[in-house]
């Protein structure tokens, strides 16, 4: 008889989902869903206020990636403005972004998807955590605690605020750098930078061998990518443009004010999050898994593929490797935790070119705006992936329209597909475990989801899925 199986919560990421997973007659995958029901509302709520607000009111979305929302609304507010930081402001905006990028790959590889590779996705659920982690390698614990934490430190020195800052503003940062703080600042850097160092030659020699048979087959899926680039087509996290490759690898690079231009959003009934698509491949939207429509992913996996090179030597050298190893564009989905590690050790190297960089230490950090009338649309690659705010305004600065298309929003379908890939090759004949089960959890944690970041649009419906079970909590009715 057919069955339905039910995953939730999904455990280690942040936010909240659950996956359904309907079995044939034959035990086999019929169908996946990945429910999405939280709902935050922030482009709704943030109609009315003074625009200028948006780069401390969209720290609140999100208590892990406050620094990518803070960066872009700040962008934003610069294209609204018609203003461009000084060299010191803008300097200043990419160390923060560099040193949070640090702390959120530390936190996702080591803290949430560790646990995966280095207990295996059959232990204990009880231990298959950080503290199991710790437990087991505690050298490793302390290391991965301590580094984090030199992040924060760094944050806290720079800015004031490593959590929900306050300190970029239209037109720049609101404080200098000064030099002791600077050289404080650059000493810890240091120090992450060899963790990251340590941390890349410890998984490919420890880590990555062991489970490159999953690599190859867990959640694969043929997509298209998307990324930031320099005009030399290296990756860059903070400013660029918009390059969005077609699965055979060929590309087109945009601004982000015309993102409307290539991409869209459709609406699905048993989600909150929306499902953005490549509008101007013309191809419309499907999630078939052979003959997917309009599907690209970003995240650290699509950065790696459609950027040219890296603008570090030693991240750049483990790039090389990256691409001579699996090619380009790559699409196996579990290489999104060894390109996590690339991108860690990029950022810490650019944290400390910049903090060496005499400019960061320059007074001048910031240029006077007035309130009017306009549109500024601001992009940062978060962590998750291509992050972008795009707010309007009235003559007296206030916002009548706000737009936001979150990393995690842009991989809702690859992940949905993902989760379906891999419940179609584990799951057969009605035969399923534990194990099986979180490996398929594997393939939504591989994409470093923020659900929380990524619901946003109310869409003039509320978008409920119901359950009803029986006693024995098995599902009998599925409706929209």
């Amino acid at each position: 008889m057919s069955k339905t199986l039910t995953i939730a919560p999904v455990s280690r990421l942040e936010g909240h989902a659950k996956v359904t997973i309907n079995l044939d007659d034959a035990g086999n995958v019929a169908d996946t869903f990945v429910n999405i029901v939280e709902l935050r509302g922030f482009e709704k709520f943030c109609q009315g206020r003074p625009v200028e607000e948006m780069p401390r009111i969209v720290t609140s979305i999100c208590g892990v990636c406050p620094w990518s929302h803070h960066l872009a609304a700040a962008k934003a507010c610069d294209g609204v403005f018609g203003v461009a930081p000084p060299p010191a402001g803008r300097k200043l905006r990419e160390l923060c972004n560099s040193i949070a990028y640090t702390e959120e790959h530390i936190l996702h590889f080591f803290f949430l998807a560790g646990a995966d590779f280095v207990l295996g996705p059959g232990a204990d659920y009880k231990t298959r955590n950080v503290i199991g982690v710790a437990a087991a390698a505690p050298e490793i614990g302390k290391k991965v605690v301590h580094n984090r934490h030199l992040g924060s430190r760094i944050l806290n020195i720079v800015s004031g605020k490593s959590i929900h800052p306050v300190t970029a503003v239209p037109g720049g940062f609101s404080k200098p750098l000064t030099e002791h703080e600077r050289d404080m600042a650059l000493k810890m850097a240091e120090e992450i930078l060899e963790f990251a160092k340590w941390g890349m030659a410890w998984a490919k020699e420890s880590v990555f061998p062991k489970y490159l048979d999953a690599v190859k087959t867990v959640g694969v899926i043929k997509t298209g990518y998307m990324g930031t680039v320099r005009a030399d087509g290296s990756m860059d996290l903070y400013d660029g443009k918009i390059r969005l490759m077609k699965p055979d690898g060929t590309y087109v690079d945009f601004d982000d004010a015309k993102y409307a231009d290539y991409i869209s959003e459709k609406t699905l009934p048993w989600s909150y999050l929306k499902f953005p698509y490549a509008k101007s491949w013309n191809e419309g939207f499907d999630m078939d898994l052979e003959n997917p429509k309009g599907i690209y992913r970003t995240n650290t996996l699509a950065r790696m593929n459609v950027c040219d090179k890296l603008n570090t030597p030693l991240a750049q050298k483990e790039f090389e490797a990256f691409r001579q190893a699996f090619g380009r564009p790559c699409h196996l989905t579990l290489l999104y935790h060894w390109a996590r590690l690339i991108e860690l050790l990029n950022n810490a190297e650019y944290a400390v070119q910049l903090l060496k960089d005499p400019e960061i230490t320059g007074k001048d950090t910031r240029v006077p705006v007035k309130p009017r009338a306009g549109r500024g649309v601001g992009h940062v690659e978060a962590p998750r992936g291509t992050l972008i705010h795009d707010y309007e305004t009235d003559d007296q600065g206030l916002v009548t329209n706000a737009n936001l298309i979150v990393g995690t929003t842009h991989n809702n379908a690859p992940i949905n597909m993902a989760v379906k890939a891999a419940a179609k090759l584990l799951i057969k004949g009605g035969k399923y475990d534990e194990a099986l089960l979180n490996t398929v959890e594997m393939a939504i944690r591989a994409y470093d989801p923020c659900f929380s970041c990524a619901t946003h649009n109310l869409d003039g419906r509320l978008a409920v899925r119901i359950d009803v079970t029986r006693p024995d909590g098995e599902v009998v009715t599925l409706a929209n």
